[in-house]
């Protein structure tokens, strides 16, 4: 089986459209997907960000009017709803940074229920160098 590992460091809905792309073809094409999100990209799995999440990377901003008007005359899922429908057609985990999630002081409940365990950067490491694709976003 082939396996992919997807680090999330961008917290912004133009890298995260992206991750959620990308878990959900691998899903459909039977790969095991592990997701791990750090620093920024673990903020927005917070239940109070993820949902509510519209900044775009500063280097694309002048354009995020136009994004949110195509995604919306489209009816494009969100990166949540597509990393969601991910794991409903496949194996894909969603872990989150531990060391982040200590420094920011959250709980798992702060979490968005796609996120599957809190785990360290060695464990996640641990898992990663099995996977056949590994992607920075």
């Amino acid at each position: 089986m082939t396996k992919i590992s997807i680090i999330v460091f961008s917290g912004t809905v133009d890298k995260l459209m992206p991750v959620g792309v990308l878990s959900s073809a691998a899903a459909a094409l039977g790969y095991e997907v592990e997701i791990f999100a750090t620093f920024w990209g673990l903020m927005a799995f917070r239940k109070d960000m993820a949902e509510k999440n519209m900044k775009i990377s500063k280097e694309y901003e002048e354009m995020a009017e136009m994004m949110f008007k195509i995604m919306k005359e489209k009816n494009m899922p969100s990166w949540v709803d597509l990393i969601r429908q991910a794991k409903e057609i496949g194996n894909v985990k969603v872990y989150a940074c531990a060391q982040t999630f200590d420094m920011f002081g959250m709980k798992k409940e702060d979490l968005i229920d796609i996120v599957d365990e809190v785990v360290g950067a060695g464990e996640y490491l641990e898992r990663a160098k099995e996977a056949d694709i590994t992607l920075f976003i």
